[in-house]
């Protein structure tokens, strides 16, 4: 298994608040980059919102192939979604891409 850190682009049609933000980061809290090295040498955010309602999410998502984690960190974007009560119309998601993987010393 490897350990990948993926990266989700979407756009907010409805905005979405504070609250809202936070509750998606705590939905996605088991999945935050930080505890890679990639993630803590970066810095990347769980959750970034620009200012135009466009997003990433960064996920670290475990799986035998790159395939199998984009495919794991979309269901998990979407899941942390719709538990903020936001369907795939109201914050459509781009393709996943693997921003790095992590080779642990």
């Amino acid at each position: 298994m490897t350990t990948f850190v993926i990266t989700i682009p979407g756009t907010f049609v409805r905005t979405a608040d504070a609250q809202v933000k936070a509750q998606v980061e705590r939905h996605l809290r088991e999945a935050d980059p930080h505890r890679t090295e990639l993630g803590r040498e970066e810095d990347l955010d769980l959750l970034t919102v620009n200012d135009d309602d466009t997003f990433s999410m960064r996920l670290e998502v475990t799986a035998d192939a790159s395939a199998q984690a984009r495919t794991r960190a979309g269901e998990l974007a979407a899941q942390a979604l719709r538990a903020a009560g936001f369907d795939d119309g109201d914050a459509p998601l781009g393709p996943a891409i693997v921003t790095g993987i992590d080779n642990p010393a």
